[in-house]
């Protein structure tokens, strides 16, 4: 059976969303959901119906699915009405603007027993899914440290402007947007988070939301990190730009490029090129002997139709959420814990 899918939002990534669909042989575009003028267009070059809101989708028309793409402060509230409709859901991240809102939303879906995916779609990375399991095999000893980037710049025009202008305000900055899938990698690949520190600016694009951030964190096992993040920077140490996964960033990308290091007592891993320098054994490890070097074989897969496909397994019975809202919230507690950490200059604990 073909799965019926509504997408609301058709901005930047309702629009990946829709084709991402497009592509797959399991789903279709049912509806979009946007009261915005514009969206009208857009749906119509789908050949698809277009609503204001999810109540009059449901009202004419309940799909098999819902993949929310609108600004973050409406995710709780338009997941709530896919609960009370009890149509399966996909949220992108982050699942809430704010704890509180998200622990609503949990407790409404387990009650209800309507399955929510957050879309942390990295989590369906091959790569990242490598990675994490050669640390987890142990190859690189105990994790030490672990340095990430995200520097880029995001357009002047179009990224902020018109509907997308509350990207300007708090709540739609680079900690809230992308940090927070970065946090969930580092997650993936070092273990939970315990405590943050940030320093902040919003000098260079002057909005009222930072620009720029240069984090420290400390994980459980005792690893630390740092982490430098600015969608105000020319440069093209991204995830996005590094991994190639994305085809709106693949020219960008080369294989000379990594945007984490991850290290431990018996080497490093550079990812996403998957370079490998290691001691051959504990005995030999010295600052004055050289590592041995390799690279690690992978497969790059789209991580969005991995997703797409697991969602389709999601509403079929077949499979249960990869991403959970708690899990979702997690990061979103990191992220809220960067925000205070930055207006305090404290560290803050995430527990």
């Amino acid at each position: 059976m073909t799965l019926r899918i509504a997408v609301a939002g058709a901005g930047l990534m309702g629009r990946k969303h829709v084709e991402t669909i497009a592509r797959s042989d399991q789903c279709v575009v049912s509806a979009i959901i946007d009261p915005a003028p514009a969206a009208a267009a857009y749906a119509r070059t789908l050949n698809v119906p277009l609503y204001r809101s999810l109540a009059d989708l449901f009202v004419t028309d309940l799909p098999d699915g819902v993949i929310l793409a609108t600004p973050n402060a409406l995710h709780v509230d338009q997941a709530l009405e896919c609960v009370a409709a009890r149509v399966p859901t996909l949220v992108e991240k982050p699942v809430a603007h704010a704890l509180e809102p998200g622990r609503r939303l949990s407790l409404a879906a387990e009650a209800a027993g309507v399955p929510v995916l957050v879309g942390h779609h990295r989590r369906h990375s091959s790569i990242m899914a490598q990675a994490a399991q050669v640390i987890a095999d142990g190859i690189l000893g105990r994790i030490v440290a672990v340095v990430g980037t995200a520097l880029f710049y995001k357009p002047d025009q179009g990224y902020y402007d018109g509907p997308f202008a509350w990207r300007r305000e708090p709540g739609g900055g680079p900690i809230l947007i992308n940090m927070i899938h970065e946090v969930d990698n580092l997650r993936m690949l070092c273990g939970e988070i315990v405590s943050v520190q940030a320093f902040t600016s919003n000098s260079t694009r002057d909005f009222a939301v930072e620009d720029t951030a240069a984090i420290a964190l400390c994980f459980a096992g005792g690893a630390l990190g740092t982490f430098m993040l600015s969608d105000a920077a020319a440069s093209s140490r991204s995830w996005e730009h590094t991994s190639g996964e994305d085809p709106h960033y693949v020219q960008a990308h080369t294989d000379e490029d990594d945007c984490y290091f991850v290290t431990g007592t018996m080497g490093t891993l550079a990812i996403p090129t998957m370079r490998l320098q290691r001691y051959p054994k504990a005995v030999d490890r010295s600052w004055y002997k050289p590592m041995a070097k390799s690279v690690i074989e992978q497969e790059n897969v789209n991580p969005l139709e991995r997703q797409l496909n697991h969602f389709c397994q999601v509403i079929r019975g077949q499979a249960q959420p990869l991403v959970s809202i708690n899990n979702g919230l997690r990061n979103v507690c990191i992220v809220a814990a960067l925000a205070e950490s930055a207006r305090t200059g404290r560290a803050v604990d995430t527990a």
